[in-house]
């Protein structure tokens, strides 16, 4: 680890074993085959149909075809008996990802499953519903004029991550400057930024959490820009706690640095969850191209947005925000079609379900969804405070997320509360947090449309249940390397 105040990545080759890695978000590697041998006759009986003898021969290869199809109703069966280990994706407090829809989403997005967002001409109308999915947003974020803006629709936040720097990079590297370029953001950043600067070769200026300051701050992301930084990347909602990072007051930061330089600097704002929660609770917080100096939104349909995976936007406030040659026209299936993108074929039924949820709710009915998960989420960190047990970082009174700990005359620890509230189906996840902060470990808890008051206080109560036995047994000594569980 280099020593100052710019962290080195870490190289995100180094897999540990065994082979998978679990990382704020992002593809997992997956490495070989189990030992696990295939099993002659090793499934039920009555899956073989007609003659349940004919299973006592029956083998089902994990990691290779059958010789032979199955039935469909004997394939479904099998696959439905693995997925039963899954957690319940309703009690999934880990995840910012929708895991509830209505069935009149669910049945669009069935009808949409076999288009391809590609194929422009060949489904005109499913394109027509992304470019008003696109002005929708832009409008959202009062973008200075809307005949103006460029945007699209992207597998998730990650691919409109990677589109927004490429565009900063290219437009710095239109400068002229000759230095190796570099991207100034908190190490609180999800994990595709650090991925960006990785396959882009940018030098990463991930600011540490100091003291109480758990993500961005202007001072500091101005103490770090210099005539190679191509950006600065603000996030509107920072997964470690659910904290919006002051975008106005490091834009103000960066006008200064620019008088005072001659360096103007663009702001990225990664509103991956914020920028579906702010809109519409927060509307006189300015992060947004009310700020001049905001080239760039990504947000996450697929959060916030309300919308099953995978989905994600990105708007740029004009065209000079988006370099012309990063945009290729491709002559496909009979269609000149301008694309940004980092992949080809995607599925058109998400893009569907975001219209539809645009259009299901209007302005008012976001505002009451997202506030109701603020309410679930401040009632909540007030519940879980009240047991005297846990300090709150943070409240739930931005992103409808909050971040706890436990006391430090608590018999047990946060690892500990994650492990037993497993039991009981709940997933919370505990992690340490990052560079200058890692003695600090951490509860959080995500609340999404669809996790309810009464949800909410049959955790309490579980919580309730479980903190005397804890007491009882006291707590391990742990690595919290070792013991950090899953986290988003």
């Amino acid at each position: 680890m280099r020593k100052g105040p710019f962290r080195e990545e870490r190289p995100l080759s180094r897999l540990p074993k065994p082979a998978i890695r679990s990382t704020f978000g992002g593809m997992v590697l997956h490495q070989g085959k189990t030992d696990r041998p295939d099993r002659v006759g090793g499934t039920n009986p009555m899956y073989a149909g007609a003659n349940p003898a004919l299973a006592a021969s029956l083998v089902m290869p994990r990691d290779k075809l059958r010789d032979d199809p199955l039935p469909p109703d004997a394939a479904l069966q099998l696959v439905r008996d693995e997925l039963m280990l899954d957690g319940n994706a309703r009690l999934n407090l880990a995840t910012f990802v929708t895991t509830w829809m209505e069935p009149q989403a669910r049945e669009l997005m069935a009808e949409c499953v076999d288009k391809n967002m590609i194929d422009k001409d060949e489904y005109p109308q499913t394109a027509e519903l992304e470019r008003r999915c696109v002005n929708i947003l832009a409008d959202l974020w009062h973008a200075p004029d809307p005949t103006d803006i460029m945007g699209c629709s992207t597998t998730g936040s990650s691919e409109a991550c990677m589109l927004a720097g490429m565009a900063l990079k290219r437009r710095w590297s239109k400068l002229g400057r000759t230095g190796k370029p570099n991207l100034v953001m908190g190490i609180n950043v999800q994990v595709c930024w650090e991925k960006f600067c990785e396959y882009w070769e940018v030098e990463p200026r991930l600011v540490p959490m100091e003291g109480d300051r758990y993500h961005l701050s202007a001072d500091e992301a101005v103490a770090r820009c210099d005539e190679n930084t191509i950006g600065v990347v603000a996030i509107l909602g920072s997964t470690f706690d659910g904290s919006y990072e002051p975008v106005a007051e490091i834009a103000a930061a960066l006008d200064a640095l620019q008088e005072r330089t001659g360096w103007d600097i663009p702001v990225h704002v990664d509103g991956a969850s914020g920028a579906m929660i702010a809109p519409f609770l927060d509307p006189e917080l300015e992060w947004d191209f009310r700020l001049p100096r905001v080239a760039s939104i990504n947000t996450s349909g697929h959060k916030y947005g309300l919308v099953y995976p995978g989905v994600g936007w990105v708007v740029w406030r004009d065209q000079a925000a988006l370099p012309s040659e990063l945009v290729f026209n491709v002559n496909y299936l009979g269609g000149d079609m301008p694309t940004f993108a980092l992949n080809f074929s995607r599925p058109g039924a998400e893009v569907a379900a975001q219209y539809y949820t645009f259009v299901r709710l209007g302005h008012e009915g976001f505002r009451a969804v997202q506030q109701a998960s603020r309410d679930v989420a401040t009632h909540l960190s007030a519940g879980i405070e009240a047991l005297g047990q846990f300090e709150l970082l943070t409240r739930g009174e931005q992103l409808p997320v909050f971040a706890f700990t436990t006391r430090a005359e608590a018999g047990f620890d946060v690892f500990d509360v994650s492990r037993r509230l497993r039991e009981r189906g709940w997933l919370v996840p505990a992690y340490t947090f990052p560079e200058n902060r890692t003695d600090l470990a951490v509860l959080r808890i995500v609340v999404r449309n669809g996790f309810t008051h009464d949800l909410a206080d049959l955790l309490l109560a579980d919580l309730k249940r479980v903190l005397p036995e804890l007491e009882k047994e006291g707590g391990r000594p742990q690595d919290p390397a070792k013991a950090t569980s899953f986290h988003h």
